[in-house]
């Protein structure tokens, strides 16, 4: 099976603590690297105004998250996080990587 990049940028409820906003982060990376994804970077962003209001949030707590996996899994990922209640927003984008060209890969050799 093709493994793509992803980029997944997600809001947490501002009112989680830091131990349940660590909690949530650790639970989808575990669900990630359980169904066969390669977790490359996470950043935990900080609390931030929102530029409209979600539901009856004006901040959120945002993360990034990097990984290496299969397509099947995004969506596998966004309905856990969409069914979630620490969750308010989601967004997943498909990176686009070109690998190296044959001639400059050989050039540095």
């Amino acid at each position: 099976m093709k493994k793509f990049v992803y980029e997944t940028m997600y809001i947490l409820r501002p009112d989680l603590g830091e131990e349940q906003t660590e909690v949530a982060i650790a639970k989808y990376q575990n669900f990630l690297r359980e169904n066969g994804a390669d977790v490359s970077e996470t950043q935990h962003r900080g609390k931030r105004r929102l530029a409209y209001e979600i539901g009856k949030y004006r901040e959120g707590i945002y993360i990034q998250m990097n990984y290496t996996g299969p397509g099947k899994l995004v969506a596998a990922l966004e309905r856990m996080m969409r069914l979630g209640d620490d969750t308010i927003r989601y967004l997943t984008i498909k990176q686009d990587v070109t690998p190296p060209k044959p001639e400059a890969v050989a050039a540095e050799a």
